[in-house]
């Protein structure tokens, strides 16, 4: 509250007429955040769009670091969280999707809705020492043979992910997966 204050030029105690407590005030902040992702429906299929909402999320959080941790930490949903959802169920139910696979849909979303999502835990850093190094991937190997051959067999060994791609890729698997369950006419009751 005082870094708020000290930004506005105003004394901390003058926020509280304001917001009740520093929480309100993260609740107010997100909704401007979220209230600032555009609209992407424009009776395009639902998976296009869905995919067009996620990525302008990813924009706008990308500009607000802030405000990944802000959202993830809420207990509740506050009113632009529920139209960003509402808007992306409206995308689906549009494209004809039953309320059992919209809701599975969100679910399997889960972060990605907000254009982000938790990735795997950053592995150890290898020693720069050639000798060090060496030795370190081959206790390492011996260890987690299947990390090290998805690591070096790939065909982007050594490089860093491409955060975007890693991304889309994630979120295309859930569209299309989403696609197919919805053609093959999938129920809870029926799965398949």
């Amino acid at each position: 509250m005082r870094g708020v204050a000290e930004h506005l030029n105003v004394t901390p105690m003058a926020l509280y007429k304001h917001v009740a407590h520093h929480s309100e005030l993260i609740d107010h902040m997100l909704d401007r955040v979220i209230g600032s992702i555009p609209d992407v429906r424009s009776g395009a299929d639902w998976r296009e769009s869905t995919r067009a909402r996620v990525f302008a999320a990813r924009s706008i959080f990308a500009a607000h670091a802030w405000a990944r941790e802000a959202i993830e930490s809420r207990p509740l949903a506050t009113p632009q969280t529920l139209h960003h959802m509402d808007a992306l169920m409206a995308g689906m139910f549009e494209g004809g999707l039953s309320a059992d696979l919209v809701h599975h849909t969100m679910h399997a979303l889960s972060t990605r809705m907000w254009g982000f999502t938790r990735d795997v835990l950053p592995t150890p850093q290898l020693p720069e020492d050639p000798e060090q190094r060496a030795r370190a991937m081959t206790d390492f190997a011996a260890s987690y043979p299947a990390i090290v051959h998805m690591a070096t067999a790939s065909p982007h060994a050594g490089e860093a992910c491409d955060d975007d791609a890693e991304f889309a890729f994630a979120l295309d698997l859930i569209l299309d997966g989403t696609q197919r369950l919805h053609e093959s006419g999938w129920t809870r009751e029926a799965p398949f």
